[in-house]
């Protein structure tokens, strides 16, 4: 009976991380590629590595504006939570601070007011024309 274990750890997968870094902040393939002085397709089998060497991920964290640690170290649940978090915090405050200075309502009046004035003003004209024979 073979009694070898499999290590219950998980290998990370480094392309995949530079990929889900460079998608979330926006940036494409080809993007990233002229910022590294490379092509499409090299990003593409870059992102398809288990295993990147220092000195690439070094170039791309600074391509990225990145730490390097930022892409060994990325998770996405954690990225998640940052990201969830940070927005919550910001439209939360955002809420509390804002003070809106007059009725959206009472410009939307103001607004239909003023063009009905205008037709108004327009038909007057009009039947002035009309009168005239002009």
């Amino acid at each position: 009976m073979n009694t070898e274990s499999i290590s219950p750890e998980k290998k990370e997968h480094q392309g995949k991380k530079v990929k889900r870094i460079r998608e979330l902040l926006g940036v494409k393939q080809e993007d990233l590629a002229e910022r590294l002085d490379t092509n499409q397709q090299s990003i593409s089998r870059l992102e398809s590595k288990e295993e990147i060497d220092n000195d690439t991920l070094l170039n791309i964290s600074r391509a990225l504006k990145v730490p390097v640690d930022a892409i060994k170290n990325f998770s996405e649940d954690i990225a998640i939570n940052i990201v969830a978090n940070t927005f919550q915090d910001e439209a939360i405050g955002y809420a509390n601070h804002y003070k809106c200075t007059f009725n959206p309502l009472d410009k939307v009046v103001e607004l239909y007011e003023r063009i009905i004035k205008e037709k108004e003003d327009r038909i007057r004209t009009l039947e002035e024309k009309l009168k005239n024979g002009d």
